[in-house]
């Protein structure tokens, strides 16, 4: 049985779920242990007075302080309730949905599980409630979650401790109610306040979508955390991120780098796709991608609070008081790829001026023990043209240093991001966090959560930077129809079409045409088989090398003819250099995307690969190799070749945008795309049809 999915509802605004002013909590009980007595009592406790929230119970005798229904909650209330929380049995859910529709209901949570994550009867259970939103327009948040609070204003959740979570700008959007509360209890641990923590369970109406295009205009949110364990449609998830990155920054971490997929379908009840492809689309997308909670917190605390404009590689200036933590958290700038230029000679000299003579100052700047001139290092650094941002750690020293006041007095952080990493006993690190948070400026406890933050500042800047400098839309690729499936030549003459170099070649029915491809083409030359229907040549002995002579070219026909090649493809062979691979492909959840890395298959299954979607950028795609770990050898490696990232970019565009606009074509693959001293060579392609429409001809619509 397979799940059914809720078209976008007329109602699409989530005020009435998200803002409420009226909550009912079906289920209510005067048995003060059970769910929904807990639910209707954190409602009541959590409330700022501007929420009006009843109880209903369908079997209360109306002494007890419970409504017998929706509509004589509403009655009491003089409008139709906003939302109503179903604290109910699974099974109970379908029939209360509606009832809570037909009340003139805005919007519904439902907390219990029971439903896709559950099984078969599960799903029919949860294809129920979609039908009904489906029909009815009622929003619905679940099933299968703890709910959402606004710290000091609304609270529906069942979790008692929400109470101490602090009040802040940042809005938590998790896939699991637990994650969203995990997540809000550690940014408010950390001194980052919670404006909205929203738990999506298993979204049968409300998506992440949805709420991140619901916070791109909600003022009091700043920045956002988004927990995703799987996603249903990848290509909204992009836009919506893309969309509300424009305004706000997001913070992502993603579930998936182990092979967790069936206990996360257990736990949502929905497919996970790959982890990377999920991490390198969000981030593409404007998403600062992260791996722990903790790195999410640190990355939050800058970002709550400050944004640098879009750019290519913003400059940062590190000022420390300590040699030894600036040894860190230069290591982990620089492993992030964050440029902390080398201070121009003026900056250099004014900063001698100031400091002792023994200290580095080129960037890092050393103050050695802080003094009163930490102030007016902070705005000489600052003050170079190289310099984006401050990043500045001390240990607290109260006696030497306010860094806080030092900050104010130099007015810097009116002129350029400043983060602070502190670090020293909890009492004496809170007043100086205290007076800077009045500043706006954000305060992190170590060396290495500093460069985190630093490092999401820089990222973030850059990824707004990529999608905004290809702002003319990218004509449709033109090619000739092709027959499918394809063998490697017509691949080839595919990619000749797209303007992507191919080594010369002769497709050859017999040997008399082997043999005469063999005496007009450059040597030596690759003898292979050719047929569509083999996609791996090499694994079958279909593939046979530095072919000079005829006699050598007999040895390999004959192999060929062995394995029953039904025509034979002779094609000079290029120079030596670095074999990287070039592929487009459909995702079933984020649709066309390319893949890039070295060549074979060593790279791909060590996952160290370069993915974005087909709407990539030519920016984006002169930069996406960066990626990769074995980035240096495209640089000039030891008198290597040197990759122009303008070529491979075009080259990446255009095989993506050609995969988009043709859906009989499920993958394109490059493998190998050889780097030489001329420039990039295809020196085999794979062209894979779409599934059931193998013998369409290319180009045809479905």
């Amino acid at each position: 049985m397979t799940l059914t999915h809720v078209p976008a509802p007329t109602n699409t605004r989530l005020d009435r779920l998200l803002a409420p002013t009226s909550i009912a909590v079906v289920g209510a009980s005067a048995s003060s242990g059970k769910l929904g007595s807990v639910m209707l009592d954190a409602i009541t406790r959590g409330s700022d007075g501007s929420v009006s929230a009843y109880g209903v119970n369908p079997k209360s005798s109306g002494d007890d302080g419970l409504f017998g229904s929706l509509r004589d909650a509403a009655d009491t209330h003089g409008t139709p309730i906003d939302l109503a929380v179903l604290c109910i049995p699974a099974s109970a859910t379908p029939a209360a949905l509606r009832d809570a529709a037909d009340s003139g209901v805005g919007a519904a949570l439902i907390c219990s599980g029971g439903f896709a994550e559950a099984g078969p009867d599960g799903i029919a259970l949860q294809n129920e409630l979609a039908q009904i939103v489906a029909d009815t327009g009622i929003r619905l948040l679940g099933p299968n979650t703890s709910g959402f609070f606004r710290p000091g204003s609304t609270t529906v959740s069942f979790v008692p401790t929400v109470e101490h979570i602090t009040t802040g700008t940042v809005a938590v959007v998790a896939a699991s109610g637990g994650m969203n509360h995990a997540l809000s209890f550690l940014l408010s641990e950390h001194g980052v306040g919670v404006g909205l923590g929203v738990g999506l369970g298993n979204s049968v109406d409300v998506t992440n979508v949805d709420v991140l295009d619901y916070l791109r205009d909600d003022p009091s949110i700043t920045a956002i955390a988004l927990h995703v364990e799987s996603v249903d449609d990848g290509r909204a998830l992009l836009a919506a991120v893309r969309n509300i990155t424009t305004h706000k920054p997001v913070v992502a971490i993603v579930v998936g780098r182990s092979d967790v997929s069936a206990f996360s379908e257990s736990h949502t009840g929905a497919l996970a796709t790959s982890w990377k492809t999920t991490r390198a689309l969000l981030a593409e997308a404007g998403a600062v991608v992260v791996d722990t909670e903790q790195q999410l917190v640190d990355a939050l605390a800058v970002l709550s609070h400050t944004r640098l404009p879009a750019s290519a590689a913003p400059g940062v200036g590190l000022v420390t008081a300590q040699a030894g933590p600036a040894l860190m958290i230069l290591d982990e700038l620089l492993a992030q790829d964050v440029q902390v230029p080398t201070l121009t000679e003026a900056t250099q000299a004014g900063l001698s001026e100031l400091l002792p003579p023994l200290t580095f100052q080129a960037n890092p700047v050393d103050t050695g023990r802080p003094g009163a001139s930490f102030g007016a290092v902070l705005s000489t650094t600052a003050a170079d043209a190289a310099i984006d941002a401050l990043a500045v750690y001390a240990l607290a020293e109260p006696d030497a240093l306010d860094l806080a006041d030092a900050v104010r007095a130099s007015g810097v952080h009116t002129r350029v991001p400043v983060v602070l990493g502190i670090g020293g006993p909890g009492e004496a690190v809170g007043k100086t966090g205290a007076a800077a948070a009045a500043l706006g400026v954000p305060v992190l406890p170590s060396p290495t959560a500093l460069a985190t933050g630093v490092g999401a500042l820089v990222h973030d800047a850059r990824s707004r930077f990529l999608r905004t400098t290809d702002t003319a839309p990218t004509a449709p690729t033109v090619a000739p129809a092709i027959a499918l499936p394809a063998d490697e030549a017509t691949a080839k003459d595919l990619l000749d079409a797209l303007g992507i170099g191919t080594p010369p070649r002769r497709v050859c029915a017999d040997r008399p045409a082997a043999h005469q491809a063999l005496a007009e083409l450059p040597l030596p030359v690759a003898v292979k088989i050719l047929d569509s229907a083999v996609l791996h040549k090499t694994e079958i002995g279909g593939v046979h090398l530095g072919i000079r002579s005829a006699d050598e070219l007999d040895v390999a026909l004959d192999a060929l003819d062995a394995i029953n090649a039904p025509a034979y493809l002779v094609e000079s062979m290029a120079p030596s250099g670095v074999d990287l691979f070039l592929g487009a492909r459909r995702d079933p959840v984020f649709g066309p995307i390319v893949v890039a890395g070295l060549g074979g298959t060593a790279a791909e299954a060590i996952g160290d690969v370069a993915i974005r979607s087909a709407d990539v950028t030519r920016t984006a795609a002169a930069a996406m190799l960066d990626d990769l770990q074995c980035a240096p050898l495209l640089d000039g490696w030891r008198g290597g070749p040197v990759l122009r990232r303008d070529e491979f970019a075009h080259l990446a565009v255009t095989v993506a945008r050609y995969l988009a606009d043709h859906p009989a074509i499920s993958d394109i693959e490059i493998n190998p795309l050889r780097l030489t001293p001329t420039g990039l060579t295809a020196l085999d392609a794979v062209i894979v049809p779409t599934p059931a429409r193998g013998n369409a001809v290319e180009g045809e619509k479905p």
